[in-house]
């Protein structure tokens, strides 16, 4: 499972994401992930089923742009070195691709242990 978010609270009340968001885009390049060329989904550890479950279901080309941004950032690590700064992805780029199927993947297995859980009793 997933961990708890609070992000849904925080964008549905616009005062709020507000205030976040320089702290939350300050978090973001401070990590300095972005700075190797990956985005945000390309640090979920693929150590659960759920997750190898999602990255079968990615697209071809989706997979494939995963394992090269992950073998370039492997690679800037043992050089020392970070990309230039026109290769660093964007955060416009940094989009979700991996975690909207987690999500589905989750919903899915919750979905299966309701009906596995549910009794059924015939009228009389």
């Amino acid at each position: 499972m997933s961990a708890p978010s609070i992000a849904n609270q925080i964008t549905k009340r616009p005062w709020l994401k507000k205030m976040m968001m320089p702290l939350a885009n300050w978090y973001a390049n401070a990590a300095g992930y972005r700075k190797l060329g990956l985005r945000a989904d390309d640090l979920i550890p693929e150590e659960s089923e759920t997750v190898l479950l999602a990255l079968k279901r990615l697209p071809q080309k989706e997979a494939y742009d995963r394992v090269f941004r992950l073998r370039r950032a492997f690679q800037c690590s043992l050089s020392h070195q970070l990309l230039p700064k026109e290769q660093q992805t964007k955060p416009e780029e940094d989009t979700p691709y991996l975690s909207p199927i987690i999500a589905e993947i989750e919903a899915e297995a919750k979905e299966r242990v309701d009906l596995e859980a549910m009794t059924i009793t015939k009228k009389r």
